[in-house]
């Protein structure tokens, strides 16, 4: 209404000249006065004025953010950001994983199979809003060979030194004018502590050598899955965006900030210090999903143990688990547990394999068949009866938080590590609504 006010205050004519133009009208058929004309007018550009407005909001509201996503295994760094989130490229250097992300992401065409080292800034399309990486984790991880990300200018790359060829990319986007404005790196929780800190610190250099502000959250997958599955995410932000103050703390606080990240902060250079940020990031509801939930009663593609099998397995079990798998018997109702098979140096000094086992409704961390751990089994218990199994893939692609239309390979090893290398995707879910999506919208 008030702009339809404004409208005729500001095309008000003198009376006189109405006078003038009612004496000119033509009236007939199909034509119409002078007076209709002039009110037709006007209405039709108060109606152009509203229009032009409409389409601006509704294009901003609908426009979706944009990405990269490298190392991304089948994708589920993407299936996180989802839908409101448009992926521009994509790069793994494997093919089997290749193949599964072609068949979950309409054919993936935007996916390129390569060795990071040979990508390069012509693979790039357009300008990328943020950044995914969740490069190698073998040479950071505290189950694998401590080799570190090793220096950039090192010819004997390590699997984790793959991180340097990806930054050389995104030095080389920023100096062509197109930084990103999000740069996320995930990995596993031993980048804190590899090389005393160092790796970390090496990385934080990166980022403020880049005029990145940057800050890091840790976050167990255990509350959103029912999966214990630490990781350090570090989200770097381009200098000169504006933060919304609800973003940042001035101190460490809530659940991501552990003291392992505190003291990794505490060894960054000055110059990474000053660039640091803590991330304020909510907690999210408490989980409902439980591990009994996940589990299928007759899986399609392993079997279930003997008798006998499951016997020896119970065989390797010392005193403190053989006593959790009779508190399971005695629950009253249905409990599962996570089993994997260790080998411990007992206090003979002999080392044993030993089984071992959780029934606190949380899968241990899923990890690839090929990182030097043993392939996770469940145990489940009903009363006085005990069976065992390995965890089917369909399991461990529903303890990354994949819905069961996610395509998985049909051989054993290659699903379970698709899943154990990926990221949790309702971990990326959280951090898209209430710290990507803010930073971008401010």
């Amino acid at each position: 209404m008030e702009k339809s006010q404004e409208h005729r205050i500001n095309l008000r004519l003198p009376t006189d000249l109405m006078e003038a133009m009612d004496e000119l009208r033509i009236v007939g058929e199909g034509c119409s006065s002078v007076n209709k004309w002039v009110l037709d007018a006007i209405q039709e550009k108060i109606g152009r004025d509203s229009q032009s407005d409409a389409p601006t909001e509704t294009k901003a509201a609908t426009k979706k953010p944009k990405f990269y996503e490298f190392f991304a295994g089948g994708g589920m760094a993407r299936a996180g950001l989802g839908d409101s989130w448009e992926c521009l490229f994509s790069n793994d250097f494997s093919a089997m994983k290749g193949q599964v992300y072609k068949k979950n992401w309409n054919g993936g065409s935007e996916l390129l199979i390569e060795d990071v080292n040979k990508v390069s800034l012509e693979d790039l399309p357009h300008n990328a809003d943020l950044v995914w990486a969740s490069f190698p984790c073998q040479d950071l991880s505290l189950a694998g060979n401590s080799s570190g990300l090793g220096h950039r200018d090192k010819k004997d790359q390590t699997r984790s030194g793959t991180f340097w060829p990806f930054w050389k990319l995104m030095r080389g986007l920023m100096d062509a004018g197109r930084a990103p404005s999000i740069i996320v790196l995930e990995n596993v929780y031993g980048a804190l502590t590899s090389h005393e800190g160092k790796d970390f610190a090496a990385i934080g250099s990166a980022f403020s050598g880049a005029n990145y502000k940057f800050g890091a959250l840790v976050i167990d997958a255990k509350h959103f899955v029912p999966q214990s599955r630490q990781r350090v995410f570090i989200v770097g932000v381009r200098n000169g965006l504006a933060l919304p103050k609800q973003l940042t703390s001035s101190i460490p606080n809530g659940p991501w900030h552990p003291e392992a990240l505190q003291r990794a902060h505490k060894k960054l250079s000055q110059e990474a210090q000053r660039k640091w940020i803590w991330w304020n990031v909510p907690a999210p509801a408490k989980r409902t999903t439980r591990f009994v939930d996940l589990v299928e009663e007759n899986p399609s593609d392993v079997s279930w143990h003997s008798v006998e099998e499951t016997k020896r397995l119970l065989s390797l079990m010392n005193e403190v688990n053989l006593e959790k798998v009779e508190e399971a018997k005695r629950a009253g109702v249905l409990m599962v547990g996570a089993l994997y098979r260790r080998t411990r140096q007992e206090e003979d000094g002999e080392k044993r394999q030993r089984a071992e086992v959780r029934f606190d409704d949380i899968a241990g961390c899923l990890r690839t068949p090929s990182g030097g751990s043993s392939r996770q089994i469940i145990l489940i218990v009903d009363g006085n009866k005990v069976r065992s199994r390995l965890l089917s893939p369909r399991e461990a692609a529903r303890l990354m938080g994949l819905d069961d239309s996610y395509v998985l390979p049909k051989k054993y090893n290659d699903a379970y590590h698709v899943a154990g290398d990926g990221v949790v995707v309702p971990v990326v879910s959280h951090l898209s609504k209430h710290l990507f999506k803010p930073i971008l919208d401010s």
